[in-house]
């Protein structure tokens, strides 16, 4: 892809505000939206990272772009190797999660099918079992709890693999794993 955006891309640094201004590009331009997506899904090395730290970003401000995306997104999601591309993006499934569960927002519950929910619970499950880092492992324990509201069976195989998982984790892992369980 040689475009517009993906020059952008290459001046992106880890920088929030830099970050942030594409993202604000992004939010003004929303037809660059989905190449965005692709962009995070393309496995190149110099861009797809940094796409999706914008796609974060973009998705704060605007989640409900992402709806016509979801079953690309979903069936890219497990695609990602890259801990600095799948941090961003659990994030945005923590957003999709808070939106649906928490803020009970009638688009995203709308959009939401089960089969996608079905789909969050496998990719944040597998993130959860995975050497992933910690960050990661801390919104799927999220995204899992608030699932687990919904699909009753969730419950019993998370605190399993929560309880699991202290003996090999951090501290910050161990925190957000009590917290989690204290809630459950």
């Amino acid at each position: 892809m040689n475009t517009i955006l993906t020059e952008k891309l290459s001046y992106v640094s880890g920088y929030r505000e830099n970050r942030q201004a594409l993202a604000n590009f992004i939010l003004t331009h929303e037809a660059y939206f989905p190449e965005l997506l692709e962009h995070c899904f393309s496995n190149e090395e110099n861009y797809s990272h940094k796409a999706c730290w914008v796609t974060e970003l973009v998705c704060k401000g605007k989640l409900t772009w992402l709806f016509p995306h979801l079953d690309f997104f979903l069936i890219k999601l497990p695609s990602l190797k890259n801990d600095s591309s799948i941090r961003p993006l659990a994030k945005v499934c923590e957003l999709l999660c808070e939106s649906y569960f928490i803020k009970k927002d009638p688009k995203t519950m709308s959009q939401l099918k089960d089969a996608h929910l079905e789909k969050l619970a496998e990719i944040n499950f597998d993130w959860l079992i995975s050497n992933v880092k910690v960050a990661t492992k801390a919104y799927a324990m999220h995204c899992l709890f608030l699932l687990g509201k919904k699909y009753h069976w969730i419950y019993p195989e998370l605190k399993h693999t929560l309880e699991q998982g202290f003996a090999h984790h951090s501290a910050a892992y161990k925190a957000r794993a009590r917290h989690i369980l204290k809630k459950i």
